[in-house]
């Protein structure tokens, strides 16, 4: 223990066997636990909640609608780049004063971001808070899993899981309330009363994992940073740039695959890589990774991407778009919180199989959607689709997370953390470049078969005015959005539907969720 603490006794009694005794024993565990979970709060809040408060950000900072978007941009890219480092940082100097430091540096920085005079500062503060948050998450989940014994971690990955993929689907609903209620400020300033207790609790229960003068490979840490802050660029500014029809977008492009190739080059002739060699070793770790970029797609994607369509689609307002995404939480957190007691009924893979089923079945439902239907289609698919996601979530974390050494937990959980990331990244890439471009297909298809003696609306003397045809064209225009968004819709029932027989590759010994 350091920084001056109190050492954290164990409180292991004589009830409890050797081989259910936590990593990391603590008092107060669930204290602790709730603690951490309120930083986990905040953290994945804001991956989201600042996205309805960017047009009145643009208004009060002087910024374009374009580069406003940079707000949202460098969060992502300082996460994607810092990530990686966690697992070294965490042996260096200590998972404790490391937390402490990443939890008070990103609730300086939403102080700072609320108070930010100009778009440059914004920008700055927000790329502190990026970075702090992405040591956040891989250490919340791996001081969960050492603060717990076995028999207990599949609850508390639950509980932690429950939190890290609903916060961002309230994120928008959040946001919007703050905005509406207060000003676009206390979207970052909300982050203050719920993270100062949880850093004092923290700071007074938090253990530390034993310190390793492990060395860095900082040529590998320079290629992965180098290329995942490229293909961030090109993932976020490609379709706003029309992709490879920028330099921009080239010399990025270029840039990511060549650093992240050199990077795995790095990995493989090294004997001290950047991240240990045993994790790439363990089959259902690395499985892990690729269902991780899945969920990444199936949860974030469509938690940034539906509020846009039930506010332009449909026009509802920002507070009645935030309660339709609520039945997809709410769906979530049921199947999430009864997880634990199915993992032990039944087969993990069945589980995770089922959970895509569920998830492909929603996503069905969604594809059938037209524009003028009420809000009772989107409270079942969301509903549905919630139950599907926690099915998935909890088995994941456990088989991938859950079968590491507990020296490699930081790791794992840093690596799980980027692909879920990643998967996001992408998700929401895809979506928005095929909406623009099935949209625009869409719309000048329809275009063709309208004709002046199809208006239902007559200027005098019979002709069609100026006025008319723009409102005919906002109706072709809404309805080649709306075919677009089945599009991605359905296309995303078929991913999930090549998922579902995966897990089945994963093995079988250890089921998650009892004593190892």
């Amino acid at each position: 223990m350091s920084d001056g603490m109190a050492e954290v006794l164990p409180v292991a009694g004589p009830e409890q066997s050797a081989a259910d005794t936590a990593t990391l024993p603590v008092r107060h565990r669930m204290v602790l636990m709730w603690g951490i979970m309120a930083l986990t709060v905040c953290q994945f809040l804001d991956a989201t909640i600042a996205n309805v408060a960017l047009p009145h950000m643009q208004a009060a900072l002087g910024a374009s609608a374009d580069t406003v978007s940079w707000v949202l941009t460098s969060f992502i890219i300082a996460g994607g780049i810092c990530t990686p480092i966690t697992g070294w940082l965490s042996d260096r100097i200590g998972s404790r004063r490391l937390f402490l430091m990443s939890a008070v540096g990103f609730l300086g920085a939403s102080a700072l971001c609320g108070a930010a005079p100009s778009l440059a500062a914004m920008v700055v503060f927000r790329t502190i808070q990026g970075a702090a948050a992405a040591f956040m998450g891989p250490l919340s989940q791996t001081v969960m899993f050492d603060i717990n014994p076995p028999s207990k971690q599949a609850g508390a990955l639950t509980l932690w899981g429950t939190v890290s993929m609903v916060a961002p689907i309230s994120g928008p609903f959040l946001g919007g309330l703050l905005t509406d209620s207060l000003n676009w400020r206390w979207v970052y300033y909300v982050n203050l009363p719920i993270g100062i207790p949880a850093v004092f609790v923290l700071w007074r229960l938090l253990p530390s994992r034993p310190i390793l003068r492990r060395s860095l490979d900082l040529y590998g840490f320079s290629m992965i940073a180098l290329g995942l802050g490229a293909m961030q660029l090109v993932l976020d500014r490609g379709q706003q740039q029309d992709w490879f029809g920028s330099w921009e977008i080239i010399i990025e492009a270029i840039v990511a695959v060549s650093c992240l190739w050199l990077f795995v080059l790095r990995t493989l002739s090294t004997p001290h890589p950047l991240f240990n060699p045993k994790l790439y070793q363990n089959r259902n770790f690395v499985a892990g990774l690729g269902f991780m970029v899945a969920l990444g797609i199936a949860n974030i994607s469509l938690s940034a991407t539906l509020p846009t369509m039930f506010e332009h689609m449909y026009g509802y307002p920002v507070m009645t778009t935030g309660l339709l995404m609520a039945p997809r939480g709410f769906g979530l957190m049921v199947t999430m919180l009864a997880s634990t007691r199915l993992l032990k009924l039944m087969d993990f893979r069945m589980m995770i199989c089922i959970g895509f089923l569920i998830l492909a079945g929603a996503l069905s439902l969604m594809g059938n959607w037209s524009p003028d239907m009420g809000a009772q289609p989107i409270i079942v698919a969301g509903l549905v689709q919630g139950l599907g996601l926690g099915l998935i979530f909890t088995p994941i974390n456990l088989i991938a997370f859950g079968t590491l050494s507990p020296d490699l937990r930081t790791d794992g959980s840093s690596l799980l953390a980027l692909f879920r990331s990643l998967g996001g990244s992408f998700g929401i890439s895809f979506i928005v470049t095929m909406l623009a471009r099935t949209g625009q297909a869409v719309h000048a298809d329809l275009a063709t078969h309208i004709t002046a003696a199809m208006a239902p609306w007559r200027g005098d003397g019979g002709e069609v005015t100026a006025g008319d045809m723009g409102r005919i064209d906002g109706m072709v225009q809404r309805q080649a959005a709306m075919i677009a968004y089945l599009a991605n819709f359905r296309l995303l029932t078929w991913l999930m539907l090549a998922l579902a027989p995966l897990p089945f590759v994963l093995r079988k010994a250890g089921q998650p969720g009892a004593a190892r």
